[in-house]
């Protein structure tokens, strides 16, 4: 290659671009020589779901990544950015399913899964597109469409593709949207009746406040080490040093630590915390056992009860007895069910009564049958303790998620997992009285146009996030919801961007069946996952560090810039392009009310001079937009206040100037509004439900394991499972599933072994990892492993890889949330015959190519 000779020169002269048979990452070969590790690359600052990152581009390429220099404990997660960008499974281009081409909405909707996708063009892709909605909205009207979107996949303030759908939606002519989400379905839904405000992001009371006053902390299904890798926005990982600071305190002050769980975790191994083997799904008996001890022992703090909650009559009634099912509910009759022995049900009771105790419970046994039950049983329990709003004392739901309990600039600003608030609770009150003073924030982008037009007067539907497959088969169906009653509507079209519903959702083989009632499937995509293999028309999008953005750190402690690091991959455009450009099949104003008359960049710096601007008010200082942008990030400074924040202090110190945002003002142990919905499976108070499968179920005879599908340590939900990092856990390829050495002996399985999972509902292969840390009966699996079915397409088939959720059932929580699961009782046995291939990561072959 001469010096004159350019990059793509040589590639036309070795012939290096010639065409593949599949969509993978060829469309320029990298060249084979070349100066490029003498020359100067380019660096960049960007950010993720994984932490905030320095982009390295060598050649063109988006080689590598460092982690961003205010991270201290920065997780592996980003080492995957750069491999997912060119993964073999990359979208290229637009690409439509050969039966939807031939015959549009009419084609065959079995095929979905199994059909060949032919290459089109962008213009042909955005008429399809268009003339469809137009066609829906005209023959169903706009509650046909589904626009609600829902996933992880951007931190961008711009190119939010959730926000972004539902506004090019919304402008083009209406559509249905969803309530809640799939990781907080029954705790958001419960806790504004209980405290007034959404417990799943409420502001927790702060590490330092912990490290200095705590004596006993406990972990109730939550893995915080391990979920703090992530965050809805920028993890800055801050919670690491905290928790390196509390393990070495514990030490001088010989703090107490339980782990409440079938699984002994990351964190409680961390912490060398006391194992507690608690069956799944059977919290609430165990903590109704603690419950009854407190108040037959006079240990529970009579004065906290009767001054700052609500209905504590009705509960004992229930607790004693007295109430319908005639059950007292002594830690004998506890140990019967959750596998807890009473003695040690007694101990924990006194032990948290007579130490200063944080209940630090997760989200994770709220995705249950029943699941509005445990964190108000958990919250009743910590009232009967008295050590809400005390130092180092009462509970929290969010230190396992977004670096809760980290000192902050400014409490949250709002919910960000929210699109639509739940209306009965009364939210919000509680968690924002105790703030320290707000910093700028940063906003995004609107669902909603500021731009008059028609669009502005449109009324958008919701359903609840988990039931699109009950609302698909069911169209006209009334169901309870949150104390109203909602109807589903009969959808036709569905458009997804930035989400996975073939991942997150629950009973893969009904949703299969169910997904063919949409005459059309549309998916804005960076990868062939198992979502967008059945969509009929996907469209290639770009990945965050191939646009430019602009984000903060979850903690507020930081703004970034996300630069684009490299060009889009193969044709992959910005899910704002591809909308404004479907927008313009409709008209020119449409245009206008997606875009308000700016570019992305405008939107970009607007977003940050508003930030400026609420700064320079308050007397917080940032450089100007240009200086920023060119270093890449700003900072703020946390004050002492946020350092020493006590959750819910200030409602003990004076209950009544500040009051909770629920009717009596008060925690409410028994809510008249729940009571008065009369529903069968959510009572006025928190009550023990039996799951519909639990390891004292009739369903055990058959299915004897009890499934349990935690957060993933190497991934974000199904995230980064297409790069190299799945090998790091993964055992011949396939999804690990923890078990028992006495169940593995039971069925002839070994460490390593390649087994069959399998219940009424599905089947899949995984890879057998022997372990104590799982207790007897239960067995754990990573929720968020692609779906790669045996025969695509067909219901019922293997899956080979390990996607756990074609084993759990999708039925509600209850009448209240309408909530999801992710337990199940299932069956194992060692694989027999020749293992099959996994196909999933690999772009699928074109049609005539």
């Amino acid at each position: 290659m001469t010096k004159n000779m350019d990059r793509r020169s040589f590639l036309k002269v070795g012939g290096a671009a010639a065409g593949v048979a599949v969509a993978t990452v060829s469309a320029e070969a990298i060249p084979l020589v070349g100066d490029s590790i003498l020359q100067d690359g380019v660096d960049g600052v960007s950010a993720s779901h994984f932490g905030a990152v320095k982009t390295k581009v060598r050649n063109g390429r988006f080689e590598s990544v460092e982690a961003f220099e205010g991270d201290s404990y920065p997780s592996t997660l980003i080492q995957g950015l750069p491999a997912r960008t060119y993964a073999q499974d990359r979208i290229l281009y637009p690409c439509v399913r050969e039966g939807y081409l031939k015959n549009g909405y009419k084609s065959d909707k079995s095929k979905r899964g199994s059909d060949k996708y032919v290459r089109v063009s962008w213009e042909k892709a955005f008429d399809l597109i268009a003339d469809e909605l137009k066609r829906v909205y005209k023959s169903y009207g706009p509650d046909a469409v589904f626009g609600g979107s829902y996933g992880w996949f951007c931190v961008g303030s711009l190119n939010n593709p959730q926000a972004l759908v539902g506004r090019m939606l919304g402008v083009a002519g209406g559509y249905t949207s969803r309530t809640l989400t799939y990781s907080t379905h029954a705790i958001r839904a419960i806790t504004p009746y209980v405290t007034g405000g959404d417990e799943s992001s409420n502001q927790q009371t702060a590490y330092p406040n912990l490290i200095a006053n705590s004596e006993c902390i406990v972990f109730w299904s939550s893995d915080p080490i391990n979920t703090n890798q992530i965050a809805w926005g920028v993890p800055d990982h801050q919670s690491y040093e905290y928790m390196k600071q509390l393990k070495a305190e514990a030490k001088k002050r010989n703090i107490k630590f339980y782990c409440i769980d079938p699984v002994y975790n990351n964190t409680a191994m961390y912490f060398g915390a006391e194992h507690i083997k608690v069956r799944p799904t059977t919290d609430v008996a165990m903590m109704l056992g603690m419950a009854h001890y407190l108040y037959s022992e006079n240990l529970y703090s009579k004065e906290f009860v009767e001054k700052y909650t609500s209905g504590f009559a009705e509960f004992k009634a229930y607790l004693l007895g007295e109430g319908e099912d005639k059950v007292i509910k002594t830690p004998e009759w506890a140990a019967k069910i959750c596998g807890v022995e009473a003695s040690v049900i007694k101990m924990l009771a006194k032990e948290f009564a007579s130490k200063r105790t944080m209940l630090m419970g997760g989200w994770g046994f709220q995705r249950a049958h029943h699941g509005e039950q445990p964190h108000w049983m958990l919250i009743t329990l910590a009232s009967m303790l008295g050590q809400i709003g005390l130092a180092g004392g009462g509970f929290g739901c969010a230190y396992h998620y977004s670096d809760g309990g980290v000192p902050a600039p400014a409490a949250a600003t709002g919910n960000p997992l929210s699109d639509v608030k739940m209306g009965n609770g009364s939210q919000g009150a509680a968690a924002s009285a105790d703030a320290p003073a707000a910093s700028p924030g940063l906003t995004g982008i609107s669902v909603n146009s500021k731009v008059d037009g028609p669009w502005k007067q449109r009324k958008i539907p919701v359903i609840p996030v988990s039931r699109i497959v009950e609302c698909l088969e069911n169209p006209g169906r009334e169901i309870l919801f949150d104390g109203k009653k909602l109807t589903y509507p009969d959808l036709k079209m569905a458009y997804w961007a930035g989400g996975n519903p073939f991942h997150h959702h629950q009973d893969r083989n009904r949703m299969i069946k169910a997904w063919q009632k949409f005459e059309t499937f549309v998916v804005n995509e960076c990868f062939w996952t198992a979502t967008a293999r059945m969509a009929d028309i996907v469209l290639p999008a770009t990945t965050e560090q191939e646009r430019n953005d602009i984000t903060k750190s979850h903690t507020n402690s930081y703004i970034f810039a996300m630069k684009k690091a490299v060009e889009p991959v193969g044709e992959a455009m910005d899910d704002f392009d591809i909308f404004v450009n479907i927008l313009r099949r409709f008209s020119a104003a449409e245009v206008l009310a997606f875009t308000e008359g700016k570019s992305k960049m405008e939107w970009i710096k607007s977003f940050y001079d508003e930030s400026y601007n609420k700064a320079k008010k308050s007397g917080v200082a940032m450089p100007a937009f240009d200086e920023f942008w060119e270093k890449g990030f700003v900072k703020f400074e946390t004050p002492e206040a946020a350092k020493n924040f006590i959750k819910y202090k200030t409602f003990r110190d004076n209950p009544v100037t500040n009051r909770l945002g629920t009717p009596s003002g008060k925690i409410e142990i028994f809510s008249k509004k729940i009571a008065g919905y009369g529903y069968k499976e959510c009572k006025g108070h928190p009550t023990w439900f039996e799951p519909m499968e639990w390891l004292g179920s009739s369903v055990a005879k058959e299915f004897p394991l009890n499934l349990v599908s935690p957060h993933p340590k190497y991934r974000l939900h199904s995230q980064l499972n297409n790069t190299w990092l799945r090998d790091l856990e993964e055992v011949q390829g396939r999804e690990p599933i923890w078990m028992h050495p006495k169940d593995a002996a039971k069925r002839g399985i070994q460490n390593g072994d390649v087994v069959r999972i399998f219940n009424k509902r599905g089947q899949v292969l995984g890879g057998a990892v022997v372990t104590e840390a799982v207790m007897e009966g239960v067995v754990r699996m990573q929720e968020g492993a692609w779906y790669d079915p045996k025969e695509p397409g067909k219901i019922g088939s293997l899956c080979v890889h390990g996607d756990v959720n074609v084993l759990i059932a999708d039925v509600p929580t209850s009448e209240l949330a309408q909530g999801n699961q992710a337990t199940a009782l299932v069956e194992i046995e060692k694989f027999k015959g020749e293992i099959p291939a996994i196909g999933i990561f690999k772009a699928p072959v074109m049609k005539g190519m």
